[in-house]
C-alpha cells in the first residue's frame, strides 16, 4: 500500500541533497571530512592541550576569541567546565621562523585543505600560542608514557588477557575505563605521528581482540563504549579511516557490539556503520557486516535486530528516542548511500527487505514520540519511498503500483509481456512454479528462496557481473548466463540457417545436374550437326569440282562446235554454259548471221 502522507511534507530531493541529508543529520560526530561540525572538533581538539575530562559530544564546541587589543587566548567551550585560558610566556620569533614551526605542527594534524588555510590565516599571536601549548605538552615529564601508543596497546592487551580469568570490582572497572578513555583522547588530540605509530603497532587489532574477548560485564560497561569511541577517534583522520576499512574483519567485529544492551554503545556502533556507508567502498562492507551479524546473532533475516529495537515498546529502553533515531539514520544511510545514490533497483531491493520486516507500521508508531529529529528521519524515509515508487510506476506507464497486491503485480506483468517473445517463458515459469514444493511446514522453502535469490541477482547485477549487495549466490554471473543463452539462440538460428542453406544447396546441385545433362545433350546435338555439316561440305566441294569439270568440257565442246560452224560457213554460234552460281555473267553472244533461227540452247549437265 502507498505510505501514509507525511506530517511535515519534505520537498523532493536529488542524489546530492539526499546524501547531504544523511551527512547533516546522521553522522555529525563521526568523520571530520564529511561534516562541518567535526571539522571544528578535530581542529580544536588537536590544536589544544587539555587535561582529559568527561564531556558530552552534543555540547562540545569550538570558540576562538579575537577581540581588538585583548590578551590573545584560545578557549575551549564545555557546558560542564568553565572556559580555560592558555597563556604563553616565550617571546614570539620572527615571522619566517614562526611560520616554519607552525607549518610543522599543522602537517602533523592531518587537516583538510579548508582547515589548513584557516589555521595559516590565524594571527601570529594565535599561531605562537598554539605552538607553545603543543611544545609544553611534549616536554611535560608526567605525560611521557601516555604520549606514545605503546603504553595503551600494552595495557589493553593485558586487560583483554585478564578479563577472562578475573572478575573486577567497580573501582577496577573505572580504572580500566580511564585507560581506554585516555587512548581515545590521545587519538583525537595527539599529532599525526601518534596515529601513525598506533597503526604501525597494529593497535586496531588490539582493540578488535579486546571486543572479541569481552566478558558479559565488560560488554555492558562504559569500557565497551570507550573502545568503540577509540575506533571512532581512529577513523577521524584519513589514514586511520583507510586502515580500518582495509582491515578484513574490522567492520564485522564492530557489528558484534549491536548485541549489547548498552544504548550508548549501540548508538556509537550505528554511527560508525552509517558513516562507513558514506565512504567510497564502505557501503558494501556494511552490508557484508550485517549479513555476518545475522549469522552471529542467529537472526532469521538481515536487519531483524534493528527492527526489533526500533519496534520495542516494553522493557528498559522502550522510550529511548536517541537509539531509535540512530537506527532510522542508519537505515536511511543504507538505503540511499553507495549504490543507492543513483540505482533505483537497488533502493527498491533493500526497501522491500525492510518492508517485509514490517518497518511501515513501526514508523507509524514512532510518530507518537513527537521528536523533531526522529520525525525528520521518518519523513525522509517516506519521501524517498514515495519518489521511488512513483518512478517505478512511471517506468511501467502506471499511476501507482501496489507492491503488496500479488494479483495487481501479476496482472501488470502479464499485460506487459502479452504478445511478446517473453510471454511463453512467463507461462513456463508459472507452470513450473506449480510443481515447486509447497508444503506448509516450511521444510521446502529453500527452493523458493533459491528462486528469489536468482531473481534478485538478475535485477541487481551490473554489466560487469558485480552485485552492489552481498551476492547471495556465489559464481552466479548473470551476464555470462545471458551470453550463453544468447549464444544458444544464435547457434539455433545458425543451425536453422545452415539447414536452409543446405536445402538450397541441394536444390542448386539438382538444378546444376539437370543443366549439365542438358548441356551434354546440346553438345551431342551440336557435334552431330557439325559432322552432318562437314559431310555436306565435303559433298558440296566434290560436286563443285565435278561441276567445274563438266563446265570445262561444255566450254570445250562449244568452242569446237563454233569452230566447225565457221569452217562450214554456216554462221552458227553456240553459247557458253552459264557460270556456276555466284560466278561472273558470261559475255553476250555475237549477233546472228542471216535469217536462220538460233539453235536451241544446249543441255546443261550437272
Amino acid at each position: 500500500a502507498p505510505p501514509p502522507s507525511l506530517s511535515n511534507p519534505t520537498p523532493t530531493c536529488d542524489t546530492v541533497e539526499r546524501k547531504q541529508f544523511l551527512v547533516d543529520f546522521a553522522f555529525k560526530a563521526t568523520l571530520h571530512e564529511q561534516t562541518a561540525g567535526d571539522d571544528e572538533l578535530s581542529l580544536a581538539s588537536r590544536a589544544l592541550t587539555m587535561a582529559p575530562r568527561k564531556r558530552s559530544r552534543h555540547v562540545l564546541g569550538f570558540l576562538c576569541c579575537f577581540r581588538g587589543s585583548e590578551h590573545p587566548e584560545i578557549t575551549f567551550k564545555d557546558s560542564s567546565v568553565p572556559l580555560q585560558l592558555l597563556e604563553f610566556s616565550l617571546p614570539i620569533p620572527p615571522a619566517d621562523e614562526l611560520n616554519a614551526r607552525f607549518a610543522e605542527l599543522v602537517d602533523e594534524l592531518d587537516l583538510t585543505d579548508k582547515n589548513r588555510d584557516a589555521m595559516f590565516a590565524l594571527p601570529a599571536e594565535k599561531k605562537w600560542q598554539i605552538y607553545c601549548s603543543k611544545k609544553k605538552e611534549q616536554d611535560d615529564p608526567n605525560k611521557q608514557a601516555t604520549s606514545w601508543p605503546d603504553y595503551y596497546i600494552d595495557r589493553i592487551n593485558s586487560m583483554a588477557a585478564m578479563q577472562t580469568v578475573f572478575a573486577f570490582d567497580e573501582e577496577e572497572m573505572e580504572m580500566r575505563n580511564t585507560i581506554v578513555e585516555g587512548l581515545k583522547t590521545a587519538l583525537r588530540t595527539q599529532p599525526m605521528r601518534f596515529v601513525t605509530r598506533f597503526i604501525e603497532l597494529d593497535g586496531l587489532t588490539c582493540l578488535l581482540n579486546f571486543l572479541r574477548s569481552m566478558a558479559y560485564d565488560t560488554s555492558e560497561s562504559r569500557i565497551h563504549t570507550s573502545v568503540i569511541g577509540c575506533i571512532k577517534a581512529l577513523m577521524n583522520n584519513s589514514q586511520g579511516r583507510a586502515h580500518v576499512l582495509a582491515h578484513p574483519e574490522s567492520i564485522n567485529v564492530i557489528s558484534h557490539s549491536l548485541r549489547t544492551e548498552n544504548v550508548k554503545t549501540k548508538i556509537a556502533v550505528l554511527e560508525i556503520l552509517g558513516a562507513v556507508c558514506l565512504v567510497p567502498g564502505g557501503h558494501k562492507k556494511v552490508l557484508q557486516a550485517m549479513l555476518h551479524y545475522q549469522i552471529y546473532a542467529s537472526e532469521r533475516t538481515r536487519f531483524q535486530t534493528l527492527l526489533n529495537e526500533l519496534d520495542k515498546t516494553t522493557g528498559r529502553y522502550r522510550d529511548e528516542v536517541h537509539l531509535k533515531t540512530a537506527i532510522m539514520s542508519f537505515i536511511n544511510a543504507v538505503l540511499n548511500a553507495g549504490a543507492g545514490e543513483d540505482n533505483l533497483e537497488f533502493r527498491l531491493h533493500l526497501r522491500y527487505e525492510f518492508l517485509m520486516l514490517g518497518i511501515q507500521p513501526v514508523i507509524d508508531k514512532l510518530r507518537s514520540h513527537e521528536n523533531a529529529t526522529l520525525d525528520r528521519h521518518l519523513d525522509f524515509f517516506e519521501m524517498v519511498r514515495n519518489e521511488d515508487e512513483n518512478e517505478l510506476a512511471k517506468r511501467l506507464d502506471m499511476v501507482h503500483i501496489d507492491t503488496r497486491s500479488t494479483s495487481q503485480m501479476f496482472d501488470l506483468i502479464r499485460k506487459k509481456l502479452s504478445h511478446t517473445d517473453a510471454y511463453p517463458h512467463l507461462v513456463s515459469v508459472l507452470q513450473h512454479c506449480l510443481q515447486m514444493p509447497w508444503k506448509r511446514n516450511g521444510t521446502n522453502s529453500q527452493h523458493w528462496q533459491l528462486l528469489d535469490r536468482i531473481l534478485q541477482q538478475i535485477v541487481l547485477q551490473d554489466e560487469k557481473g558485480e552485485d552492489p549487495d552481498v551476492a547471495p549466490l556465489e559464481n552466479f554471473n548473470v551476464r555470462n548466463i545471458i551470453r550463453m543463452l544468447v549464444n544458444e539462440n544464435e547457434v539455433k538460428l545458425w543451425k536453422d540457417q545452415a539447414e536452409k542453406f543446405r536445402k538450397e544447396h541441394m536444390e542448386l546441385l539438382a538444378r546444376l545436374e539437370r543443366k549439365e545433362r542438358e548441356c551434354e545433350t546440346k553438345t551431342q546435338e551440336r557435334d552431330d550437326m557439325m559432322r552432318t555439316l562437314n559431310k555436306m561440305k565435303d559433298k558440296l566441294q566434290k560436286e563443285s569440282v565435278e561441276l567445274r569439270h563438266a563446265r570445262d568440257q561444255v566450254m570445250e565442246l562449244s568452242a569446237r562446235l563454233n569452230d566447225l560452224a565457221e569452217a562450214n560457213g554456216l554462221g552458227l554460234s553456240f553459247p557458253l554454259p552459264p557460270p556456276p552460281p555466284g560466278g561472273p555473267l558470261p559475255p553476250p553472244p555475237p549477233p546472228l548471221l542471216g535469217d536462220l533461227p538460233p539453235p536451241p540452247p544446249p543441255l546443261l549437265l550437272y
